[in-house]
């Protein structure tokens, strides 16, 4: 039962390094390349909010205050949006 246990929360920590990361190389991606598009950004904003919902079905309140505000704010600085 405990080992069950423990390899749950191994499992879930994963994943959570596993968006962190992802989200990381996605803000990476928006502020340091010069050639992407508003369009191109805004649309690995949306793919990175899917697999974030995929990986964690049950928590989209979570990636509105912990995920979201960092990409609208990358977002705003990169393309000076409104």
């Amino acid at each position: 039962m405990e080992d069950a246990q423990a390899n749950e929360v191994k499992q879930e920590a994963q994943k959570i390094r596993r968006l962190q990361v992802m989200v990381s190389m996605v803000m990476s991606v928006i502020s340091q390349d010069p050639n992407l598009t508003v369009e191109e950004a805004s649309e690995l904003v949306a793919g990175t909010k899917r697999a974030a919902l995929a990986m964690f079905p049950d928590k989209e309140l979570a990636y509105d205050i912990l995920y979201k505000p960092r990409l609208q704010r990358l977002m705003n600085e990169r393309f000076r949006l409104q």
